[in-house]
This record gives structure tokens, sequence and C-alpha cells, in this order.
């Protein structure tokens, strides 16, 4: 017969299984907690709503006062010098050779009940207030009516006429007459209370 084996063989069998045993269940413990840490590192993070504008139902501050819109003022018109000579109508009125300064021409023999017509004068943007004369006179009294757009409207200014020294002695004479802007048809109406001839007119320039 077989001895039956000693009781340290048993013991050392069963101390060997059990740190095998041990071993497999830390590798399997490692195992695990390698696997539970890579489920952990794949796992997406939560997502963060991004915050959502909310428009305002407030009005805009009516504190601040608007500014007020910008308008450039007009420009004045530069006045040309209106020969009289070139009127569009001469009524009872001839041109003849002046002597004035410059040369050229002016309008005499005017009597009472003549008149002269100038179509499309611009007055501008900016009211002209004054308009100079060019006369000569070898008389005393008598006037020259300036007026708007018919010879029958009201004078919106009157020349007075006074002697000049001749009939070619000549002067620059100043006649303030109404605001006016825009474009008009000027009508010069001379009246006196006889029917002699008493201006020479060379020419008229607007003044601001």
């Amino acid at each position: 017969m077989v001895p039956p084996p000693s009781p340290s063989v048993y013991r050392t069998k069963a101390h060997r299984v059990r740190q095998r045993s041990l071993i497999a269940l830390a590798g399997l413990g490692l195992v695990l907690a390698g696997y539970g840490l890579g489920r952990w590192q794949d796992t997406p993070a939560p997502a963060v709503a991004s915050p959502v504008a909310v428009p305002s139902s407030l009005p805009p501050s009516s504190s601040a006062p608007s500014a007020p819109p910008t308008s450039e003022a007009p420009t004045p018109t530069v006045y040309p010098r209106l020969e009289a000579e070139a009127a569009d109508q001469l009524t009872g009125i001839e041109a003849q050779p002046t002597e004035d300064e410059g040369g050229g021409q002016n309008v005499g023999w005017i009597a009472d009940g003549d008149q002269l017509r100038i179509d499309g004068v611009d007055f501008g943007p900016v009211a002209a207030t004054k308009l100079d004369v060019r006369v000569a006179s070898d008389a005393e009294g008598g006037r020259m009516e300036i007026r708007l757009d018919g010879a029958d409207r009201p004078a919106i200014g009157t020349l007075n006429v006074t002697r000049t020294g001749g009939w070619q002695k000549w002067r620059t004479d100043q006649v303030d007459i109404a605001p006016t802007t825009g474009k008009h048809t000027v009508f010069l109406v001379f009246v006196r209370n006889d029917g002699s001839e008493f201006l020479n007119l060379n020419w008229l320039q607007l003044v601001h």
C-alpha cells in the first residue's frame, strides 16, 4: 500500500491554489477596472445649452433728443446785366448807339405809356431786393414802374426820374423792390403826366 500523503503536502497544494486564485481574481479586477475606465472616458459630456437671446420688448429710450435734419442754405444767384436793347419786346421805344462806358446801344425816346418786356428773368432761390438801373436824362419828372408777369400788375418798385445832366450823361440809380424769388417776366412801364420824352435806359441788374 502507498502511504497517504502527509498533511503538509495538502497545505502546500491548497496554498498554491489560493495564490493562483488570488492572482486570477486580481487580473480579472484589473481588466474590469480598465474596461470601466475606458467606458467612462468614452461617455460624451452632457450638452450645455447656450443662452438664447430674448428680444427686448421695451421701446427705444426717448430721453435723448433726435438730431434735427440738416439742410444747406440756398446759394444766391449771380445776376447778369439785362441789356435794355435786348428786351423781348419794346413798345414805343427805339435803340440807338450809346456813349456810355462799354459802348453798344441804349434805348431812348421813352415817353408816357411806353413799355419794355424781358421774359424768363430768374430771381433765384434767394430773394432779390433791389434793382440797379443805368439811366440818362435831361428832364425832370416821370417814373419807371417795375412789374412782374403782366403790365397791369401792381408795381414791385418805382424809379422816379431826375435829370442826370444830359441824354448821354449816364448814372446808376438803385431802386428798392419787393423781395422776389423764382422766374418771372419783367415789365418796365413808363409813366409821365405829359407826352414828352423823359428817359434813356442802358441796362438793368438785380441785387440781393
